[in-house]
């Protein structure tokens, strides 16, 4: 299945951001990296809105430094992790358990 797409001027009306804000953002946070086009164009998927939209959200609502933003993007991500491992080994107590119910 194909991932929808969005340019940067797309992206910019759909989020409230002026351009050069999402093109400085590319260099300040490494997590929001557009594919570009053959002739250089950025295209932006789901994923990059959401972030973008965190991002907008540590910065100018919780009024997070650039480097605080980054710091905080970057936990979330550990968080994720150690979710994740918890949720693994959680399926593997279950499996041993037989996965029976109330048991």
């Amino acid at each position: 299945m194909l991932q929808r797409t969005y340019k940067i001027g797309e992206v910019a009306s759909l989020t409230g951001l002026k351009p050069f804000v999402l093109r400085f953002w590319e260099t300040e946070f490494p997590q929001l990296a557009p594919v570009r086009t053959k002739k250089g164009q950025r295209l932006y998927t789901d994923e990059h809105l959401d972030l973008i939209t965190r991002i907008k959200a540590l910065l100018y609502e919780e009024k997070l430094t650039i480097d605080g933003a980054r710091r905080r993007l970057a936990d979330t991500g550990r968080d994720a992790s150690v979710l994740r491992q918890v949720y693994d080994e959680l399926k593997a107590i279950r499996r041993l358990l037989g996965d029976t119910p109330g048991a």
